[in-house]
C-alpha cells in the first residue's frame, strides 16, 4: 500500500522511514563552526585511523599504470572473478558461496531484499546495528526487537522471539554500538538450535564487521558455521580494519542455495573496479591488519583507563569503538563540536545519554579526552 505523501504515492514502508544518519563529514563541521579542517579530530565512524595500507595504495597505482586508459570507462566484472577467488582461498570456501557488495550495509539490504516482505517478520537486537530495523522496514515486514541484556544481544529471548511468519534474524557480533561479543561456542549453539527447530525457514544473518579487531584467543572460523548450517549468512566489510571505507567494499558467505537468491536482487555492477582491485591486495597485507589491531588495542586501553579515571561508566568494547555513559549527551556533543571533535550521538539506537566514541591515532584520543574533560568540568 502506498501513502499521498507530498503529493506523491510513496510506500507506506518509505513514508515511516527515518534516513540514516551517517557520521557528520569533517568538512560540514569546518563550514558550520569556522575551522581549520586540518585542525578536526573525527571519532565518530569507526573508520581505521591508519586509512588504507600502502600495499593497497600501490596496487591501485600499478593497475591504473598498467592497464589501458579507457579501462575506467568500462563496467566492471559484474561478478568479481578475481576477488572471489582470492576470498575463497582465503576463508576456504567454495567460489559459489560468496556474494560481494558494496560495503556490508550493501549486503544487509540484498538480504533483507532477497528474503522479506510483508508477510514476513524480521528478529533483531534492541541497541543492534540501526541497518537492521531499516531494512525491516523498506522491505515492509514486521519489527520483532528483542531488549537488550547488558546492551548486548540477549540470545535466548532473540530464539524465543522467532514468530511463525520469521524469515530472518541478524545478529551483530561484535555488536555496533555497544561493543559487546558473544563467542563462537555461544554462537554456534545458538544457530545449532535454530536450525534444528526451525531449517532453513529462519535464515541466521551473522554480521562480523568488526570481526578483526578481536583479540587473537576469541577469533573463531565463522565460515565453518556455513559449512554446517545451511541457514547461515556471514557478512564482513573491509571498511573497518582493512581502511577501506572510502572504496566500498564487503562480502557474504553462504550456502550456494541462498547466494543464488542474493544474486537475483544484487545489482549487477555493485562492485566498482577499483574496489576489487583494493581488496585483494587488502586481504594479502596480513603486516596491517595486525598493526591495525595492536594500534587498536592500545588506543582502546588508553581510553578506558582515561574513562575509568573520571569516573564515566563506559562498556567493554570488543570493536574499534567504546560506548561512553555522559548524562546529557546531545550538550556534550555539541560542546565537543564547537572544539571540533566529531564522535557519534546514538539517540537513533535508543541510547540518549551516551556517545560512541571510534578509537583514534594516540594524538586524537588524546585531543578528545582533553576537550571532555573542559566540557565535563573534570
Amino acid at each position: 500500500m502506498s501513502d499521498i505523501a507530498n503529493g506523491f504515492g510513496i510506500s507506506s514502508n518509505v513514508n515511516a522511514m527515518m534516513p540514516y544518519q551517517a557520521g557528520k563529514p569533517i568538512e560540514d563541521l569546518a563550514r558550520e563552526f569556522g575551522l581549520d579542517p586540518d585542525s578536526i579530530v573525527k571519532l565518530a565512524s569507526n573508520e581505521n585511523p591508519l586509512g588504507m595500507s600502502d600495499s593497497v595504495r600501490q596496487a591501485i597505482s600499478a593497475y591504473l599504470e598498467n592497464v589501458p586508459g579507457q579501462a575506467l570507462g568500462r563496467y566492471p566484472d559484474p561478478n568479481a572473478f578475481l576477488l572471489k577467488q582470492a576470498l575463497a582461498e582465503h576463508y576456504q570456501v567454495p567460489v559459489d558461496w560468496l556474494t560481494v557488495g558494496n560495503g556490508s550495509n550493501d549486503l544487509l539490504e540484498i538480504i533483507s531484499l532477497a528474503i522479506l516482505d510483508h508477510q514476513a517478520s524480521c528478529v533483531y537486537a534492541e541497541h543492534a546495528f540501526i541497518v537492521y530495523k531499516l531494512a525491516t522496514q523498506a522491505r515492509g515486514a514486521r519489527h520483532i526487537k528483542v531488549p537488550a541484556a547488558n546492551y548486548g544481544h540477549d540470545l535466548e529471548s532473540m530464539f524465543d522471539a522467532i514468530d511463525d511468519d520469521t524469515r530472518l534474524l541478524f545478529i551483530a557480533n561484535p555488536n555496533n554500538p555497544t561493543g559487546t561479543f558473544h563467542s563462537g561456542e555461544v554462537i554456534r549453539r545458538f544457530v545449532e538450535k535454530v536450525h534444528a527447530a526451525y531449517g532453513n525457514r529462519v535464515t541466521v544473518v551473522l554480521d562480523e564487521a568488526y570481526n578483526e579487531y578481536l583479540d587473537p584467543q576469541l577469533r573463531f572460523d565463522s565460515a565453518q558455521l556455513v559449512r554446517d548450517f545451511s541457514n547461515v549468512i556471514v557478512v564482513r566489510t573491509f571498511s573497518k580494519a582493512y581502511g577501506l571505507a572510502g572504496i566500498r567494499m564487503g562480502f557474504a558467505i553462504a550456502r550456494p542455495e541462498l547466494t543464488d537468491y542474493l544474486n537475483r536482487v544484487r545489482q549487477p555492477f555493485n562492485v566498482n573496479l577499483l574496489a576489487q582491485v583494493a581488496a585483494i591486495a587488502a586481504l594479502k597485507d596480513a603486516a596491517f591488519l595486525e598493526k591495525t589491531y595492536e594500534l587498536n588495542r592500545q588506543g582502546k586501553q588508553w581510553l578506558s583507563a582515561q574513562f575509568a579515571e573520571m569516573g564515566l561508566e563506559f562498556v567493554p568494547s570488543f570493536g574499534n569503538f567504546i560506548l561512553l555513559h555522559v548524562g546529557d549527551a546531545a550538550a556534550v556533543n555539541t560542546a565537543l563540536l564547537q572544539r571540533g571533535i566529531i564522535v557519534r550521538p546514538v539517540i537513533g539506537d535508543g541510547l540518549p545519554e551516551h556517545l560512541r566514541i571510534s578509537i583514534g591515532l594516540p594524538e586524537e584520543n588524546a585531543r578528545f579526552i582533553s576537550a571532555l574533560k573542559e566540557v565535563l568540568g573534570k
